[in-house]
């Protein structure tokens, strides 16, 4: 453990390459095998793979467990099978590596999302994970490697669960598209930040990119960190030639970015899907001979970072401020108090849009009300609020249960609020916060209650970092609480408040927190004593401040004194508030008779909970269930893809939009009855052998929301049933999903087969690794890259509006 940890602080080593890749050559992996049976039924097999790694120059052998999760096993039948398999698979890396190359178990996706995009549970997610880690480690991994992850959710529960079992290294790398963002929209900068948060040991990116790509998502990591990283590329971008999957970069193109990337601080070089012993060897022979020649640097990182899944946020000391939204917060709120009693989160959502539109950079998550349930709640509420906004978020709490509860539900890295000086509550608090990769604001109380002077407040922070410190977390990730009293009670208040600024800066490096409102409390003109306090305390580098965004006067002022401070360049923010150019467009107007205009504001917004009463009140009105469709649900649906194609959409909040619409859809179709004789029907398979079918379920739940109606065979579905069904069903389409290079040749068997079986129906084909020259190759009809792009491409192929 130490031995390696050690070595990628001066050295670099090097990865093998493909195991898929070597196993189908071979001959011995059969279409709708599980590569991971061959641990227990070829052990020599891989055996011979690793040794083949390993001599040609690497010094890390992965188990061949990529899927060797319960989950994925039990698509084979094998999920009974699950420590057996993962235990034989070290035993044949051990066997070859012979104590001459580190042995990492290899973890990779379930293939199912966590909720609330998909239904599995975060707690289950751990198990799963903690069973495969624990069967890895008991048979004697050195440490482990997490690949091709695209939810950070789901990476997030890999990493606690192997935490939770042992403190081996873990290199963790997630999977970027070619728009540099994960299928849910994570960017590099997200998953590094996220990464290190959560205490891996490497970071990088594997598979989906040549290496070129994985050099560029390499490099947007390494700015906002000083982790050693890995890349892991695949041999180019798969083509498919004579009904063979080829990657087609050459050994030496492999390297053709690696001076560049061990100048980034990649100390660990592999291959992904493609490579070969050939590959790795070039990349051994000149990894070796280039990182004598590179100066190693590391990097200071002092900068607080808070990220949600899709957005981060730095704060550097005295040079930035970051406002943190507070409305949504039960305090003086009866509304919002009703609403958390009946578990509705319409209040929540719409909070969160007007103050991320309203300039707030993260939003703090309070429900602390009486007869609630709060830890049941609070993850409720971060549901919501990650749906609606894409800012980093800020668990305000008191209660632990509910404090990990918002924690689990979380996407990205959030602030917790707050860990205090009281003993009973420090070391439970700071577990959790460094167990859910979380930063921090150290409230400076403790036993003896509210400190009224500066120098107890920074005394009570210094006891919360040094117990920090000592559980090995960084200083870098908490901000302390200045403590903001209400000068009408306490008239020197203020002036303590900034005096503790000042000091938490100089004598702990670290910026200060206000809870802004509370300066005011009890007097008249509230909004105008906040929002000069506002920039008294920036200009004492104050680093974040509680606020209510939506109040112009604190706008003004916050933007006046940050151009002041020399923190607006361009005076860009103060011109945007200041000459009518902070004028976002609209959603679509609606007022209490456009229900039409409600409808799609609904579906926009992704308003479950709202969305059936919406349709009850069109139906009231008269109106026919196809109109409540077509004007309203529909054209919603259409600016969440416009939204989707031009990146201020992703996944999620797709998602979410098609759950939305799917329960209206449900109360629609108790309607219509008869009326959708005219419906066009769609087959939708996974071709055999593949076991992929997160992207085919999502085109599924789309089409059936835009009116079609869809037969769904699953995965792993023989061109023999695809023909079958498609003639006893008498369907309008065919969509083919594949996700594997090696799988995807069956769409070419079943384009065949609906010819030669004279059906005459159309076939839409898409998945990760297919192409539109792959479809025009073998005949399909339509491709689409994305969910998004397969409906649109549908509708107007039916002439469906």
């Amino acid at each position: 453990m130490e031995r390696f940890r050690d070595y990628i602080k001066n050295d670099i080593l090097i990865m093998d390459g493909a195991m898929g890749t070597m196993l189908q050559k071979s001959g011995k992996l059969k279409p709708g095998m599980a590569p991971e049976i061959l641990n227990m039924e070829q052990p020599e097999l891989l055996v011979n793979v690793h040794k083949q790694y390993i001599e040609a120059g690497a010094n890390i052998v992965e188990t061949n467990t990529f899927g060797a999760n319960r989950v994925k096993l039990k698509e084979f039948g094998l999920g009974q099978k699950t420590r057996e398999i993962n235990q034989a698979a070290v035993r044949n890396a051990r066997a070859a590596a012979k104590g001459n190359a580190f042995v990492s178990g290899d973890i990779g996706p379930t293939g199912k999302f966590l909720k609330p995009i998909g239904d599995l549970d975060f707690d289950e997610s751990v198990d799963i994970y903690k069973e495969q880690a624990g069967a890895l480690l008991e048979a004697g991994v050195d440490l482990f490697s997490i690949e091709t992850m695209m939810d950070i959710k789901e990476i997030k529960a890999v990493m606690i669960a192997i935490r939770e079992l042992c403190d081996l290294p873990i290199m963790a790398m997630m999977t970027f598209n070619e728009d540099y963002r994960t299928t849910l929209g994570t960017p590099p900068e997200v998953a590094a930040i996220v990464l290190e948060a959560l205490g891996a040991d490497v970071i990088g990116a594997n598979c989906s990119l040549g290496p070129e790509g994985i050099y560029n998502v390499i490099k947007r990591m390494s700015r906002v960190t000083g982790l050693p990283l890995i890349s892991e590329a695949n041999a180019g971008m798969p083509l498919l030639k004579h009904g063979v999957t080829v990657f087609p970069a050459s050994p030496e193109q492999m390297t053709e970015h690696m001076e560049q990337s061990l100048a980034l601080g990649v100390r660990v070089y592999g291959g992904c899907c493609g490579t070969t012993p050939d590959h790795i060897k070039h990349i051994a022979e000149t990894g070796f001979k280039l990182h004598h020649s590179i100066a190693y640097e590391t990097k200071q990182d002092t900068a607080l970072k808070l990220a949600s899944r899709t957005e981060f946020r730095e704060l550097l000391l005295s040079k930035d401020t970051l406002l943190i939204g507070e409305r949504i917060n039960p305090t003086g709120k009866k509304i919002y108090s009703e609403e958390l009693r009946s578990g509705k989160t319409k209040y929540i959502r719409e909070q969160a849009a007007l103050q991320q539109k309203a300039g707030a950079h993260v939003l703090d998550v309070n429900v602390g009300t009486p007869g609630i349930d709060e830890p049941s709640m609070m993850s409720k509420a971060i549901f919501a609020v990650n749906g609606a906004s894409t800012l980093p978020v800020s668990i305000d709490s008191s209660n632990l249960q509910a404090m990990e509860s918002g924690l689990k539900a979380i996407d990205g890295k959030p602030l917790v609020n707050s860990v205090t000086g009281e003993e009973k509550r420090l070391i439970p608090t700071l577990k959790l916060i460094k167990k859910y990769g979380a930063s921090a604001i150290i409230l400076p109380v403790d036993e003896k209650g509210l400190p009224k002077t500066s120098a107890e407040r920074v005394a009570i922070a210094k006891k919360v970092i040094g117990a920090a410190e000592r559980m090995g977390m960084k200083k870098n990730n908490f901000v302390v609480d200045a403590l903001t009293l209400t000068i009408s009670a306490e008239p020197h208040g203020g002036e303590e408040t900034l005096k503790t600024i000042r000091a938490v800066s100089d004598q702990l490096g670290l910026p200060c927190v206000m809870g802004l409102s509370n300066i005011s409390f009890g007097l008249p003109a509230r909004s105008v004593l906040n929002s000069h306090f506002l920039s008294m305390a920036m200009s004492q580098g104050a680093g974040l401040a509680i606020v209510n965004v939506l109040d112009e006067d604190m706008k003004k002022a916050f933007v006046s004194a940050s151009l002041l401070l020399g923190r607006d360049e361009n005076a860009k923010q103060f011109l945007t508030v200041f000459s009518g150019q902070d004028r976002t467009p609209a959603p679509v107007k609606a007022d209490d008779g456009d229900i039409f205009a409600k409808l799609q504001n609904a579906v926009i917004k992704g308003d479950e909970e709202g969305i059936t009463g919406m349709v009850e009140e069109a139906l009231s009105h008269g109106y026919e269930p196809l109109v409540i469709s077509n004007k309203g649900l529909v054209p919603g649906m259409d600016v969440v893809g416009q939204l989707f194609k031009t990146g201020k959409f992703f996944l999620p909040q797709v998602m979410l939009s098609a759950e939305t619409m799917k329960k209206a859809f449900t109360r629609i179709k108790k309607e219509i009855k008869k009326q959708q004789k005219g419906t066009k029907k769609i087959l939708m398979a996974t071709v055999e052998g593949d076991i992929h079918d997160i992207g085919k379920n999502i085109v599924i739940t789309l089409l059936e929301n835009n009116g079609f109606e869809v037969i769904d065979l699953g995965k792993n579905v023989s061109t023999e049933e695809i023909v079958q069904q498609a003639k006893e069903k008498r369907v309008d389409l065919i969509g083919l999903s594949a996700l594997m290079t090696t799988t995807m040749t069956e769409m070419n068997s079943v384009v065949k087969a609906v010819k030669q079986n004279g059906l005459g129906i159309p076939i839409a084909i898409g998945g990760a690794v297919v192409t539109p020259e792959y479809a025009k190759e073998i005949g399909a009809e339509l491709y689409a890259k994305d969910a998004m792009a397969a409906v649109e491409r549908i509708k107007n192929f039916f002439g469906v509006q």
